[in-house]
């Protein structure tokens, strides 16, 4: 079956990021969360704390390629030290593929950004090994603090 995506429905994914308690909404283009491939639209806006996490599973690659908007990649090592901040827009750096076993987060830079994000499934919640033990979980007292942090940190 064919799948349209209008900008009606990626205006509508960005309304709902705005006014989602965790500021951010995906749109999924793949059928079930156990399909081979994941795929999906992304909106997200500053406020939104991605605790940053790996995919430890050998073929657990993520590309993400940015639509509208700003957001920073953050790669660190697994001491947590930022090793690499890169903008992200549709006039900077527009995809980045990162590779399986990597800590990594985005912190979005600028109101209604959209995304699109790729990687291989079957879809699996993120278990707690694959969450930085340096970062503050979702919804902690300390997650805005760190979130604060994260828009301002530079590599070592």
């Amino acid at each position: 079956m064919t799948k349209i995506i209008t900008q009606a429905d990626l205006e509508q994914i960005k309304v709902n990021a705005a006014n989602a308690p965790r500021k951010r909404a995906n749109l999924n283009l793949h059928d079930s969360l156990d399909a081979n491939v994941q795929r999906l639209f992304i909106a997200t806006e500053p406020e939104t704390y991605i605790r940053p996490h790996r995919h430890s599973e050998s073929h657990k690659w993520e590309m993400f390629l940015v639509l509208e908007g700003e957001i920073d990649l953050l790669i660190f090592n697994d001491n947590g030290e930022l090793t690499l901040r890169t903008k992200m827009s549709p006039t900077d750096t527009r995809v980045a593929e990162i590779p399986s076993n990597t800590w990594h987060t985005y912190v979005v830079q600028k109101p209604g950004t959209l995304a699109i994000e790729v990687k291989e499934g079957g879809y699996e919640p993120t278990p707690e090994k694959d969450f930085a033990s340096w970062s503050p979980a979702e919804n902690t007292a300390q997650a805005p603090a760190f979130l604060e942090k994260l828009r301002h940190l530079k590599p070592a």
